[in-house]
């Protein structure tokens, strides 16, 4: 805490962007491994989704929760318990021997994703003021999240080859153990940025109203849409959140104050992150079934089939960040969807049973570069005019619309290939690459949309100017987390 201003940010930031890196290399391993662990431990076709989308729940559904917390115990109080939780969860899901065990390690370590995401965030937009500087930190962030992508493919792979799936938990005790012991030496000590009481009615309709939505949304393409589980689900998620707007609305200490959303970006951002993985996040799915149920790749071998368009997502958020800090946010975003649209309209056009991996990955590095832009300079724009003590709330309701996003878009995405592919796909390639085809075709269609919602950011993008006044406030709590 006591060196120069800019070597304890640069500690600080490789830390934040480490944290980033250890939960985008948990996505792709645990995509990779998905066969190996449902073989193993003896899961059902319909249940091994679950592995995934406990964590999917957990994480969508505590978010909000996560994100106040941080603004009201402290940032790094929130980031050190974020890191416990995922150190100690994937502990038990390596050590599991029943499926009920893994997939609650699983719901346990989207909880610490919910407490370690928001915390992250806004631990970045409140250290780098808005602008460039924070601009630059995003894409660094950013960039190590496309890092882990890449090793989390790579990591898949070949521990799962070489050694057994348990390999891809041990990994993640390794990373968090070290980010854990690093935070609590780098870190800055934050006190509270928001003060007031905690919204406990708040706090329990908006998790349970989150949860519900997505725990629908992950059971409709295989229970069915009309099975009681789902359709219950998904109207008490409705009326839960009408009476969490209600409540919210009353509080003299609300879990998310309505007040953020007359911020046009903030709520522009988050219809983007949610738009963002309802496209975008749901392409792995689609390639991993592509690769290994239809061209019959090894776990190894498509790991490395994932490293071309993790490594030039990569690439792209250090475009991204660039370009933003030149051109603004909101034209970089442009940019960023018709560079995105483009990859995917070729992507849908040369998918096929047969088509070697050397002709698909062309238009899918056109279409990952593009989704690397977009990631850093969306939450560029969703952090834009937040005030430092809502970061917190601000980064949890972002990362909530990209959480419920992906939900959202998995399962609308799923049951359009069901219906293209028909019922009896599993026996028949080429219905499945139907199916696959007709997805990303409305993946297409829905980056599409994403520039539409993107018209809405403020213009010009006050991301590029920022005000002596955030800077000053930056300062000062930058001075006085070294004065704690």
């Amino acid at each position: 805490m006591s060196g120069t201003k800019p070597r304890h940010l640069g500690a600080v930031l490789a830390l934040l962007a480490f944290a980033q890196m250890i939960v985008a290399i948990d996505y792709n391993i645990v995509f990779v491994a998905l066969p190996e662990i449902g073989a193993d431990l003896g899961f059902t076709a319909q249940n091994l989704q679950w592995v995934v989308s406990a964590y999917a729940v957990a994480f969508g559904g505590f978010l909000l929760l996560g994100g106040r917390a941080t603004d009201l115990f402290g940032r790094k109080n929130m980031f050190l318990l974020g890191m416990f939780l995922y150190a100690a969860s994937s502990l038990v899901g390596a050590l599991a021997a029943a499926p009920w065990i893994l997939v609650a390690a699983r719901a346990v370590q989207g909880l610490g994703g919910a407490f370690l995401a928001p915390a992250t965030l806004s631990l970045v937009t409140t250290l780098f003021p808005e602008g460039r500087e924070r601009i630059r930190a995003l894409s660094v962030w950013g960039g190590a999240g496309g890092a882990g992508m890449v090793l989390g493919s790579i990591l898949g792979g070949v521990l799962t080859d070489a050694f057994a799936w348990s390999a891809v938990f041990y990994v993640n005790v390794a990373m968090a153990g070290a980010g854990l012991i690093a935070a609590l030496v780098l870190l800055p000590r934050t006190a509270r940025a928001a003060r007031g009481g905690f919204d406990l009615p708040g706090a329990v309709l908006g998790t349970a109203s989150s949860s519900l939505l997505v725990i629908g949304l992950v059971q409709g393409p295989d229970r069915g849409w009309a099975a009681p589980v789902v359709v219950w689900s998904l109207v008490l998620a409705v009326v839960l959140f009408a009476l969490f707007v209600v409540v919210e609305g009353r509080s003299a200490s609300p879990l998310v104050p309505l007040r953020l959303f007359r911020n046009r970006d903030l709520s522009t951002g988050t219809v983007v992150t949610f738009l963002f993985m309802a496209t975008f996040g749901a392409l792995a799915y689609f390639l991993t079934l592509l690769w290994q149920s239809v061209q019959g790749y090894s776990a190894l071998t498509t790991g490395f089939a994932f490293v071309v368009p993790s490594g030039l997502a990569l690439v792209g958020t250090f475009a991204g960040g660039r370009a933003a800090t030149r051109a603004g946010t909101r034209t970089t975003l442009l940019l960023a969807l018709a560079i995105s649209t483009a990859g995917a309209a070729g992507l849908a056009l040369t998918i096929s049973a047969d088509r070697p991996y050397a002709v698909i990955a062309v238009p899918l590095a056109v279409l990952s570069l593009g989704q690397g832009m977009v990631f850093v300079t969306m939450f560029a724009a969703a952090s834009t005019g937040v005030p430092a003590e809502d970061q917190g709330i601000g980064s949890g309701i972002a990362t909530t619309g990209q959480q419920i996003g992906g939900a959202v878009g998995l399962a609308l995405l799923i049951a359009l290939a069901g219906a293209v592919d028909g019922s009896h796909a599993e026996a028949d390639p080429a219905r499945v690459v139907d199916g696959i085809r007709a997805a990303v075709w409305a993946i297409t269609a829905g980056i599409g949309l994403t520039a539409l919602a993107v018209l809405n950011l403020r213009r010009p993008p006050s991301t590029i100017r920022a005000t002596s006044t955030a800077a000053a406030g930056t300062a000062a709590e930058l001075s006085g987390d070294r004065g704690r």
